[in-house]
């Protein structure tokens, strides 16, 4: 299949060209889905980890403000 994804298949058969365009673009279609959700969820981890510094700050010890 990789070989077929990278073009190297014999014949000039217009419907197996056609189909290895469309399966190169659904790769190429994929590997652009995988970024954008691996960059979404760095920044969901980022986020959580900056929640749970929040969330180790203990406010009921705190000392009350000057009022």
């Amino acid at each position: 299949m990789a070989k077929a994804l990278l073009g190297y298949v014999g014949g000039s058969d217009p419907r197996l060209l056609a189909e290895m365009r469309r399966l190169q673009q659904r790769v190429q279609d994929l590997e652009s889905e995988l970024t954008r959700i691996q960059s979404e969820n760095d920044a969901l981890a980022a986020a959580a980890s900056q929640d749970r510094i929040m969330e180790s700050i203990d406010a009921h010890q705190a000392e009350p403000a000057l009022t």
